[in-house]
């Protein structure tokens, strides 16, 4: 059976894939901190977060997340997830990561996602 924290990182990973950024945000408390800890990128809320991901979808033709593997914190709090990520540029290359994201809890939205990722900062901050 499938949590409600794991079923909640899949919309929010369906959100990105799908350039939804309605859905994605529904998966977000308006104050999330939302951090690329291996690029020094920190974005707060609603306000902030979605040029961010504006900019992965403009920079590239689609972008994927799977083979998710899950790590979840009794307490129901915290959930942490290891992925791997697809992203296909527009000269068709196919650009392949492995990244954890760690997603902290508050009243069934995310308070806070902090991104662990191998390679390029596909999520930048400024274009």
């Amino acid at each position: 059976m499938t949590s409600a924290l794991k079923e909640q990182v899949l919309r929010y990973f369906r959100g990105v894939d799908d350039e939804d950024i309605d859905l994605l945000l529904s998966t977000l408390t308006q104050d999330c901190v939302f951090s690329v800890e291996t690029h020094g990128v920190r974005l707060t809320g609603h306000a902030e977060i979605p040029g961010m991901f504006e900019r992965l979808w403009s920079h590239h033709e689609w972008v994927r997340h799977d083979q998710f593997h899950w790590v979840e914190d009794a307490s129901g709090d915290a959930i942490a997830v290891r992925f791997q990520v697809t992203n296909k540029l527009p000269d068709d290359t196919l650009v392949h990561k492995s990244n954890c994201n760690f997603f902290t809890v508050k009243d069934g939205l995310f308070s806070e996602v902090r991104v662990y990722m191998t390679g390029e900062n596909t999520l930048d901050k400024k274009a």
